[in-house]
């Protein structure tokens, strides 16, 4: 074998593999390059996820490490001046987008981010300079005219404004918002025939739009052009005459000319249409209820009514607008239900619910019918303290104490001091049923928070002198209380029957036979605590006989004591 050529080919091939393996190595500035941007790639990645997270500061962290690895990298700049921008921080990003811009000024995206921030920092003009940019270079850019339109309008650069509107309009085709834009900025420099052209170059791009047609309406009516705003509404009505919105127009505008029995005929037809507004029928009702009352008004009032009823039934606005008559005709429980009727479709309207919980309030008040309002009041308008009130009032007169608490407590909170007279109230209500509940001494802190902000509030003053004669507390105090409710009302049997109780309490059992002698007096019925608090006072002045004859009299009653069957078997006072 000759080891000598054997040698000569090892050390050929072997020179031949360290040369092409030298070739595929990377020098040291070609592999720290590679690592950096590895580096800042993965930095990126995880500036990228934070971003989405909306953990600004953790982006903001990621991409810094990212700009340390690739300074030159566009979108490193860019994404650190979103975050920025994000963080309401645009000074700050400014340089960021800058540089973004500067590295790529083919990136529409950047230059986007840089105007934004040019808006931000009150720099508008700068920032319409690159929308003008973007705008100018072919289709593509065409829709940034209506965003370069809103900064020119904000800079008060109307005449640009319009350019950029035009731009926009031919990019888009015509189209309600750049019009009434339009419209605008022609009206604002009493430019009143290229207004009314862009309305009719509106109506005639979308026909049978009747809201295009009651924008130009308004414009001509506005500037005293009624004759025309006619014309151009019974032009649209002889093309589409089943649209009511414009037999509604029509009826306005012979109004104000005057010409009443036409104006009234185009009325008929738009009620007559289920087509037209709920609302807009509500709204045109209740203006007739302030014109003069006459004979000839009810009657088209009837009439608008039967139209109403029969196109629209069951609306929460039609039934608002029926019980609005009502009121005013003083017809209250009308009106009430008309207004309750309303709000089961449609709870949203505080003002409508005060007036059914208030106007629902008396003698003869449903109060689990009326609990149903009161519900809805808290649960429409949770952060109005009224409706907390009225909700435990009614509570409290279905005998629920410990809902009637939770209820007023919340009213009290909400409150939170701005209206006293709310307060005042509350604190009597909430005494008296947490008296009720047993928790007397609380009950007797929030009669006192009462008085305090009201001394003559009279309910509080009875309540209060009432429940101390029961515990047999504080007597003096409780007849001065009473004293001062029965001298200012000595026609009222509740009252003179609190006072008569409070003197029983304190052993003065001919005073009290004397106040409730009046209280009796008063009464055409008297409750069936009255006839047995009498019968305890005879009882007490050895009338034991007569005592009797008003306890079997109470007998039977909602408001008799537990004690009232033993007293009459017995033929004895219990406590």
């Amino acid at each position: 074998m000759n080891y000598k050529r054997i040698l000569l080919i090892f050390l050929v091939v072997a020179l031949g593999s360290t040369e092409s393996f030298s070739q595929g190595r990377l020098s040291k500035k070609e592999h720290k390059a590679q690592l950096n941007e590895s580096q800042g790639t993965r930095y990126f990645i995880e500036g990228e996820k934070n971003l989405v997270l909306d953990d600004l500061e953790k982006a903001f962290f990621y991409f810094q490490k990212a700009l340390e690895f690739s300074p030159k990298e566009p979108a490193v700049h860019y994404k650190i001046a979103e975050v920025l921008v994000k963080a309401n921080q645009a000074e700050k990003a400014m340089p960021f987008a800058t540089k973004a811009v500067e590295l790529d000024a083919d990136n529409k995206y950047y230059a986007l981010m840089l105007a934004e921030i040019y808006t931000n920092l009150k720099q508008p003009l700068k920032a319409a300079d690159i929308l003008e940019k973007l705008t100018a270079d072919g289709e593509n850019n065409q829709q940034y005219n209506l965003d370069l339109a809103s900064i020119y309008l904000n800079a008060g650069e109307m005449d640009n404004a319009l350019i950029a509107l035009d731009r926009a309009e031919e990019y888009y085709g015509v189209m309600e918002p750049i019009t009434l834009q339009k419209q605008r900025i022609y009206l604002n420099d009493n430019k009143l025939s290229q207004a009314i052209a862009e309305g009719e170059k509106l109506i005639e791009a979308r026909p049978g739009t009747p809201a295009y047609v009651m924008n130009l309406v308004e414009i001509l009516y506005n500037n005293n052009r009624v004759d025309q705003a006619l014309e151009l509404v019974f032009g649209e009505i002889k093309k589409y005459p089943n649209q009511p919105e414009l037999q509604m127009a029509a009826h306005t505008l012979l109004k104000d000319k005057g010409n009443i029995e036409e104006s009234n005929h185009h009325l008929f037809l738009a009620f007559a249409s289920p087509d037209l507004d709920s609302e807009v029928k509500s709204k045109a009702f209740i203006s007739q209820l302030s014109e003069i009352k006459t004979q000839e008004r009810e009657l088209l009032l009837d009439s608008l009514e039967t139209l109403m009823t029969s196109s629209n039934p069951e609306n929460p606005d039609i039934y608002a607008a029926l019980g609005q008559r009502r009121m005013q005709d003083q017809r209250i429980k009308e009106g009430i239900e008309y207004f309750k009727k309303s709000l089961l479709i449609n709870p949203k309207n505080a003002k409508m619910l005060e007036q059914v919980i208030l106007g629902s309030f008396g003698e003869d008040a449903n109060f689990a019918e009326l609990e149903k309002f009161t519900i809805l009041g808290v649960d429409e308008f949770p952060q109005n303290p009224e409706f907390w009130f009225y909700d435990g009032v009614v509570k409290s007169a279905q005998k629920k104490d410990a809902e009637a608490v939770a209820a007023l407590k919340k009213a009290i909170e909400l409150n939170a001091n701005r209206n006293p007279q709310l307060d005042q109230v509350a604190f009597g209500s909430l005494g008296n049923s947490l008296y009720n509940l047993g928790e007397k001494e609380e009950a007797f802190r929030n009669f006192d928070k009462a008085l305090k902000l009201n001394p003559n509030d009279e309910q509080v003053l009875n309540n209060y002198s009432y429940f101390l004669s029961l515990e047999k507390k504080d007597l003096d105090k409780a007849k001065t209380m009473s004293d001062k409710v029965v001298k200012r009302f000595p026609d009222n049997g509740t009252f003179l029957d609190t006072h008569a109780w409070v003197l029983f309490q304190m052993e003065d059992y001919e005073g009290a036979k004397k106040f409730m002698d009046l209280a009796m007096k008063h009464e055409a019925e008297p409750s069936g605590v009255m006839l047995e608090h009498y019968g305890d006072i005879l009882y007490h002045l050895g009338k034991k006989n007569e005592a009797l004859s008003y306890w079997k009299k109470a007998e039977g009653t909602p408001e008799a004591s537990d004690k009232l069957l033993q007293k009459i078997k017995e033929r004895k006072y219990h406590e």
